[in-house]
C-alpha cells in the first residue's frame, strides 16, 4: 500500500494494491478503525474554511494518473475519517473473499469535511466534493464511490458531468432487496421496509425515492420518534452514552418491525456501529455500506473480467 499526503487540498490520499493475507474480520464498534492502517503523520483538520477548488500549486494527480488498472474503484471519503475507515475495512474484506486478490483503490479523504454543518454553503459543499471526485478520475478511478449518507444528498451535482460509473448507495440498498425476493408480512400488504437516519438524508428522500422505484413501501419513523428518540439517541452517543443511545436504537427498531417492516437501513453512520454484534436485531437491520462496497466489488470484478477477455 503506498500512501501519498497532498497539502492543502486533500489531506489524505490512499493507493492500495495488496496481495490476499489472512485479513481479520472488523468489529462493529468504533474501535474498528485501530485494525487499520494510520499514519504517524498529524493530519490537519481546521474548519475555518474549505476551499471548493485546489489551491493553484497542487499538481501531483493532475499530471498524470497515478494508477492504470481497469477495475480501480476511486472513494470519496465521508463527512466523518471513521465512516470511511469503516468502509474501507468493508470493501477489503469483501473484495478479498474467496482468496481473491484485493481489489485496487484511490481514497481521497479531506478531515475538514466533518465541518459540513459548520456553516459551510451548499454550494460550497458541493463543488468540494464534486472536485474530490474529478481528482479521482484525473488518478487513474474507473469507477467513484461515496461512503456518506448525508454526501449523497447531492449525489446527483456531484456525479453531474462524469462518464464512470458513478453507483448510488440507496440503489444498491434497492436492488439487493429487489434480488432477495422479499415476501410481505402482512397479508394483503407490500414489502414493507423501514428506514431510520437524521433529518438531512429523510428530507433528502435518497432511499425513499430509490426504494418506491423497486416496488417497495417504505416506513419512517414519525416526528414524535425523531424528537423524542432519535435524535436524543444521536446526542446520547455523542456523550458517549453508548447504553443509552443503544436502548434508544432498539426502541426504534422494535417499534418499525411492530408495523410489519422485512427489514430495518440505518441509513446514519451514528447508528450504524452502535448495536453489538451478536444483538438479534441486527439479523433484521441493513448497513448500506456493505450494499454499496459489495455492488463495488462486483463491478470491479466484472472490470477485471472484461479486460482479461479482451
Amino acid at each position: 500500500m503506498a500512501l501519498s499526503f497532498a497539502a492543502l487540498r486533500y489531506p489524505l490520499n490512499v493507493v492500495n494494491d495488496v496481495k490476499p493475507t489472512s485479513i481479520r474480520p472488523c468489529s462493529t464498534s468504533s474501535s474498528s478503525s485501530s485494525s487499520l492502517y494510520s499514519s504517524p503523520l498529524p493530519m490537519k483538520t481546521d474548519c475555518t474554511k474549505i476551499s471548493p477548488e485546489p489551491k493553484k500549486g497542487y499538481t501531483s494527480l493532475s499530471a498524470a494518473p497515478c494508477y492504470g488498472k481497469q477495475n480501480t474503484v476511486g472513494i470519496i471519503g465521508g463527512v466523518s475519517v471513521l465512516s470511511t475507515l469503516i468502509f474501507l475495512e468493508k470493501f477489503v474484506l469483501w473484495s478479498s473473499r474467496d482468496k481473491h486478490e484485493t481489489v485496487p483503490f484511490i481514497v481521497c479523504s479531506d478531515p475538514r469535511m466533518s465541518c459540513l454543518s459548520s456553516g459551510l454553503d451548499r454550494n460550497g459543499i458541493v463543488e468540494n466534493l464534486r472536485s474530490k471526485r474529478m481528482f479521482l478520475e484525473e488518478g487513474g478511478a474507473q469507477c467513484i464511490v461515496m461512503p456518506c449518507h448525508i454526501s449523497h444528498a447531492w449525489y446527483g451535482e456531484i456525479s453531474q458531468g462524469s462518464k464512470l460509473p458513478f453507483l448510488n448507495v440507496a440503489e444498491c440498498v434497492a436492488m439487493e432487496l429487489k434480488e432477495a425476493k422479499l415476501q410481505p408480512i402482512e397479508v394483503g400488504s407490500g414489502v414493507k421496509v423501514g428506514l431510520i437516519a437524521t433529518h438531512v438524508t429523510l428530507v433528502a428522500e435518497l432511499y425513499q425515492e430509490k426504494l418506491h422505484d423497486q416496488g417497495f413501501e417504505v416506513v419512517l419513523p414519525d416526528k414524535s420518534t425523531m424528537k423524542n428518540i432519535i435524535n436524543p439517541a444521536i446526542h446520547s452517543l455523542k456523550r458517549n452514552d453508548m447504553k443509552g443511545a443503544r436502548n434508544l436504537l432498539r426502541i426504534v427498531i422494535h417499534a418499525l418491525l411492530m408495523k410489519g417492516v422485512n427489514t430495518v437501513i440505518l441509513a446514519s453512520h451514528e447508528l450504524q456501529c452502535l448495536l453489538p454484534h451478536d444483538d438479534p436485531l441486527l439479523k433484521k437491520c441493513i448497513d448500506p455500506m456493505d450494499a454499496l462496497a459489495r455492488s463495488a466489488v462486483r463491478w470491479a470484478k466484472s472490470a477485471k473480467d472484461t479486460q482479461e477477455f479482451r
